[in-house]
């Protein structure tokens, strides 16, 4: 595989990791932000949410590099 196609391979695997981290976030945020007769509790927006988008990047790079080693060479 050529580095662009490599380096094309890893920026999809890092948007489609993004992507997943969003997607989990964004379960019940509406329950978690309103809590039962409380404020809104705005750190599900400013520590939640760039927590699980990051996680999910380093999730899919970290199986990616993992699947790459695993791999054998051509």
């Amino acid at each position: 595989m050529g580095e662009r196609m490599q380096a094309a391979a890893g920026c999809l695997t890092a948007a489609v990791g993004a992507g997943a981290g969003l997607a989990v976030w964004s379960v019940d945020v509406r329950g978690r932000l309103w809590r039962f007769e409380q404020s809104p509790d705005w750190s599900v927006l400013y520590a939640e949410l760039p927590l699980m988008v990051l996680g999910g990047v380093a999730v899919s790079l970290g199986l990616w590099a993992v699947l790459r080693r695993l791999r054998p060479r051509r």
